[in-house]
């Protein structure tokens, strides 16, 4: 089930030579990486069984955590606050500077705010 190359161990769905997430196999003999150009021969896909799935938050726990008695106004993360110690946070994402650049990410504390 696994590749390897002079890069690294790979399992079938990433190319061996640069990582890169390979499509599906499909009517032609080879899958080619859209990345490298690297070709795995299709018939190496033969028995590989692939799964996906979505997993979504439930709507309830982006609101309010009653246990703790927390609300929050966006998604959470796992992050420790640095006044309280408490251990998740809110964040809210805002372009402040050019469109070249990254956007600033603003976390806040359930329990301090």
């Amino acid at each position: 089930m696994s590749k390897k190359s002079n890069s690294f161990v790979t399992d079938l769905e990433f190319c061996p030579t640069c990582g890169t997430i390979l499509p599906l196999p499909g009517m032609d003999d080879y899958v080619t990486c859209k990345l490298c150009g690297y070709k795995i021969h299709v018939q190496e896909f033969d028995g590989v069984k692939i799964t996906s799935s979505i997993v979504f938050n439930r709507p309830e726990t982006l609101q309010t955590n009653a246990e703790e008695g927390e609300t929050s106004s966006g998604p959470l993360a796992d992050r420790k606050c640095s006044k309280c110690g408490h251990e998740k946070m809110s964040y809210t994402t805002r372009q402040t500077r050019s469109a070249d650049e990254g956007q600033t990410v603003f976390f806040t504390c359930l329990n301090c705010k």
